[in-house]
């Protein structure tokens, strides 16, 4: 791993979330968890279309993220050019979006773009965010971010899958910016998606590109088997970059 300096690495920010049984899971939501399965390992091409096409989205709960939006009340994210990938119905996009923070949804999939414009229509800000049909992987912006929000993204991808995933995060990020993951589902089930992760599969994947973790926290705002417990720790002087760019 090579040496990281607080100037010239970027930072990640961890939030777990915990897998329960799924037993758990409402009977709809399991239903839509197997054919989304069954979709993705079997029509791998277009598959991710195909389960907005045919409501097999269990990960979308139908509103932003709750510890997003606790942590844009508190002012505790960065301010300026953000994306978010994977962004499905876009609710997370609306929400980060402001006056100083201009924010990217990116989807592979048409249908889920369409429908995010469709919700998104009316929003007060939407001068301040748009909606992109991208494959992450592929896509080349014209700039770099200052924020990432990855939530139910890098758990969709299988281990073998992950490494590009924090290539394309590396080069999509500025060198001093901010990653916000929550990790979902920490588990250690067999298959997916969604696939197993933790926080050192991150780091396994991360560390090499230069990242530096400044707080992992338990989501205590995680609903239904998204439930979790709480830890952290904060590398300061992001920390206070952080708070100084309040928006």
């Amino acid at each position: 791993m090579k040496h990281i300096s607080a100037l010239h690495s970027s930072a990640l920010r961890t939030v777990s979330s915990q897998l329960m049984n799924q037993t758990t899971m409402s009977a709809p939501n399991l239903e839509k968890q197997r054919k989304m399965q069954q979709l993705v390992n079997n029509q791998p091409m277009d598959a991710w279309d195909k389960c907005w096409v045919e409501g097999a989205t269990p990960w979308d709960i139908g509103h932003a993220t709750p510890v997003l939006l606790h942590l844009i009340e508190k002012g505790l994210l960065p301010c300026g050019r953000t994306l978010v990938p994977g962004c499905g119905s876009g609710y997370d996009v609306v929400a980060l979006a402001n006056n100083n923070r201009h924010v990217v949804g990116v989807d592979i999939s048409e249908t889920a773009i369409k429908r995010a414009r469709e919700l998104a229509v009316s929003a007060p800000n939407a001068e301040n965010f748009e909606f992109l049909k991208e494959d992450f992987f592929t896509w080349a912006p014209t700039e770099q971010f200052d924020f990432i929000f990855d939530y139910t993204f890098f758990c969709a991808f299988g281990p073998q899958m992950r490494p590009a995933w924090a290539k394309r995060v590396a080069e999509l990020l500025k060198s001093d910016g901010e990653l916000l993951t929550l990790i979902f589902p920490v588990s250690d089930h067999e298959g997916g998606p969604p696939y197993a992760v933790s926080v050192l599969q991150y780091e396994k994947v991360l560390h090499p590109f230069g990242f530096q973790a400044i707080s992992i926290e338990n989501n205590e705002m995680a609903t239904g088997m998204r439930k979790s417990q709480t830890r952290s720790y904060v590398f300061k002087e992001i920390e206070s970059r952080i708070h100084a760019c309040k928006g």
